[in-house]
């Protein structure tokens, strides 16, 4: 079976790791641990899928496929892990998730992702991966209770590439939400999307990006954010917040301005609705969006409805893609967050918190072993048959632990190939210690 090398687990691993070498060490000279080897550490933990670092740190008795299958030279402790990453910027590790976006563009794999002939729709939202009423550093955001406690948390905002017809996913670098430098108040969502957009277009300048997000991002400053950068957008609105947009296009159907049709598919009716050039809100009147409806009925389900505000102009033609790509939007919550949540990264486990900046470091490396997966469930031959043969993503997961543990591997590859085609132990020796 031929494997594209470098959009492989071992190829990728070896990307990840010459970016790390280019990582400052924010310690003094004289180290025992390199900074390389923990980020490697920490990689290698949400690759293998163990539930905590104390699990990881039990791995270095199997020190040998440590080394060979991630270039781990020295192997940290949990104790060392936690303290050397808790000093890394989290902005360092960005041009990480950049290197394995442009492997993922060498081996032309965003090709099965672009949406409307040349676009590629990138799915934003935000979510929490801890939360607690003790544990806490100077970057968590606060939530003060009337009896006086406080519970402490990070979040952050994601942004990942998705498309109605694939169920892999291409992550890119997410922004933290956490209290900034210096600040007393709460970051937030809005602000931290501000940072996003400004982060995502010098990341990938000459991407053409559809942004698709729900509707606490209908707003106007929020869109004036994604005009300003060039980004299209279609983005969710909700009767009970945009009143004033329902309203008007209320009224401009008795008009007879709108335009409605129907699409009739297998057992299921399209409904359209759609209006161009609509005022965004009462107070924001000069902001002109096009208008999108949708209801998807089913005989003897419950009535889906859904709507839309966009840039582009909607007509008969393009009004089932573009509720194609709105609707693509839930692929950051199920095939992103949920999976990272319910599928064995166990994205809500508190690895370690540390005082500076150890809970977003651990995140971030957890996602960047998320996208290092997806990369290969687009494009490595090998993943795809071992997945294949095991038939779900947890049982596969603990076939890779359970080789990994028990017996002397080369690379990863080796393992899939394992999983996929069989193997043969030629003898076991058993040595008499007594």
């Amino acid at each position: 079976m031929k494997n594209r090398k470098h959009l492989s687990a071992d190829g990728l691993f070896r990307h990840m790791r010459q970016g790390m070498v280019k990582i400052e060490d924010h310690r003094p000279k004289n180290i025992s641990i390199g900074l390389v080897d923990a980020l490697m550490s920490g990689l290698a933990m949400f690759a293998l899928k163990d539930p905590s670092l104390l699990a990881f740190d039990e791995r270095r008795g199997t020190s040998g496929n440590l080394r060979k299958v991630f270039g781990i030279e020295d192997i940290s402790s949990d104790t060392q892990m936690r303290s050397i990453l808790d000093g890394v910027a989290p902005e360092t590790l960005r041009p990480l998730y950049k290197q394995l976006f442009r492997q993922l563009q060498r081996g032309k794999v965003l090709e099965e992702m672009t949406f409307m002939g040349k676009y590629y729709l990138v799915s934003v939202d935000g979510t929490g991966y801890f939360s607690s009423k003790d544990v806490h550093c100077e970057s968590c955001l606060e939530k003060w209770h009337r009896d006086g406690t406080v519970t402490y948390s990070h979040q952050m905002l994601g942004a990942t590439i998705v498309h109605p017809e694939q169920k892999a996913v291409i992550p890119l670098a997410p922004e933290p939400i956490i209290k900034q430098d210096g600040a007393m108040k709460n970051d937030c969502e809005r602000n931290a999307a501000k940072r996003l957009l400004e982060k995502l277009c010098q990341d990938h300048p000459h991407l053409p990006l559809i942004v698709v997000e729900d509707a606490l991002a209908a707003n106007a400053p929020h869109i004036g954010e994604l005009q300003r950068h060039d980004l299209r957008y279609i983005i969710g609105v909700k009767q009970g917040d945009h009143g004033f947009l329902f309203d008007h296009v209320n009224q401009a159907q008795i008009e007879g301005a709108t335009r409605e049709f129907e699409i009739a598919e297998d057992e299921s009716i399209h409904r359209f609705r759609f209006l161009n050039d609509a005022p965004l809100n009462e107070s924001n009147q000069d902001v002109r969006v096009n208008f999108l409806e949708y209801w998807e009925i089913k005989s003897g389900k419950k009535t889906c409805h859904f709507s839309w505000v966009t840039d582009f102009i909607v007509t008969e033609a393009n009004a089932y893609t573009l509720m194609r790509g709105g609707r693509a939007r839930w692929k950051i919550e199920n095939e992103t967050f949920n999976t990272l949540k319910n599928q064995g990264y166990h994205f809500e486990h508190n690895f370690g918190h540390g005082r500076q900046n150890l809970s977003v470091v651990l995140a971030m490396l957890m996602m960047l072993a998320f996208a290092i997966d997806q990369a290969q469930q687009l494009a490595c031959s090998l993943f795809q048959a071992a997945w294949q043969k095991v038939g779900s993503k947890r049982r596969l997961w603990e076939r890779m632990r359970s080789l990994f543990h028990e017996l002397p591997m080369e690379s990863m590859s080796d393992i899939w190939r394992a999983i996929a085609f069989g193997f043969r132990v030629e003898q076991v020796v058993i040595y008499d210690s007594s």
